[in-house]
């Protein structure tokens, strides 16, 4: 059976971060292992507060799976510090990890920071250069590329940009874009578009965690990239049409305050 391990934080509400990367990988046939980055108190409706692991725990933790179950891939999600992701960066060099997916997970689906300011610059720097893709949403683009993305011909030129400047390839997601839900395979300079239908769902929490888990569980499998993407998309476009409704839905919380744009605390 193929591995694949994801280095991601954990979802109390079990919708996004490493149990939704879990459950996933479970579904797309592969053996799915975990190292935490933080730990969360999440659900739906908002994140309350996030706790981090120490950069050494970090690497013991990937030390644990690598030296007795090399992953086949690796899923990367929510890394909240420089330190954490440079830590993660040089065990994956160190290793030798190939199929190396990045979900650069900077804000939750209901608006909260997961990813300090000064953390951007290790993930391009450090990360995104031993990634066999990157699967930012057009916020997150904007972030890394620094300019707005309005219309399809700006997601080619992010992506591109992306490409040149990270050296690994980019899957930019079309979802947050007012007329569809394409998105945009960028690889050795080459596009690949995958036209997608915007499904009415409300409750979109764990969707990008799901997607590159996706992907990584198909790369793991040994399918080329291009035919990753296609197979994970059809399965997240299944998973969204089911209408999955498990709680209240995300929306504002009324529980808790957010403390410096990045913790948040039940008052």
């Amino acid at each position: 059976m193929k591995t694949a391990l994801s280095i991601a934080g954990s979802d109390s509400s079990g919708g996004a971060g490493i149990q939704a990367d879990i459950k996933t990988m479970v579904v797309n046939g592969v053996y799915a292992m975990s190292a935490v980055t933080a730990l969360t108190a999440q659900n739906t409706l908002g994140v309350r507060a996030i706790t981090e692991v120490t950069p050494l725990f970090l690497r013991q933790q990937i030390d644990a799976v690598f030296e007795d179950i090399f992953p086949d891939a690796v899923k990367i999600g929510m890394v909240p510090s420089g330190e954490l992701i440079c830590a993660a960066a040089e065990r994956l060099i160190f290793y030798g990890a190939k199929n190396i997916v990045v979900d650069p997970v900077m804000v939750s689906t209901s608006g909260a920071e997961l990813m300090k300011n000064s953390a951007v610059t290790a993930l391009t720097q450090k990360l995104l250069p031993v990634a066999t893709l990157v699967t930012p949403n057009i916020p997150e683009a904007e972030v890394l590329i620094g300019k707005k993305i309005a219309d399809k011909r700006d997601m080619l030129s992010a992506a591109r940009q992306i490409e040149e400047s990270c050296g690994c390839a980019v899957l930019l997601k079309g979802g947050h874009s007012v007329n569809d839900a394409n998105d945009l395979l960028f690889s050795n300079g080459a596009e690949t578009w995958f036209e997608g239908r915007r499904i009415d769902n409300p409750i979109t929490h764990g969707t990008g965690c799901t997607l590159s888990s996706a992907i990584a569980a198909n790369l793991a499998k040994g399918y080329s990239l291009e035919e990753a993407v296609r197979r994970a998309k059809e399965y997240i476009s299944g998973a969204l049409a089911a209408m999955l409704d498990l709680g209240k839905g995300s929306g504002p919380m009324d529980h808790g305050f957010v403390l410096n744009g990045y913790y948040t605390e039940e008052k």
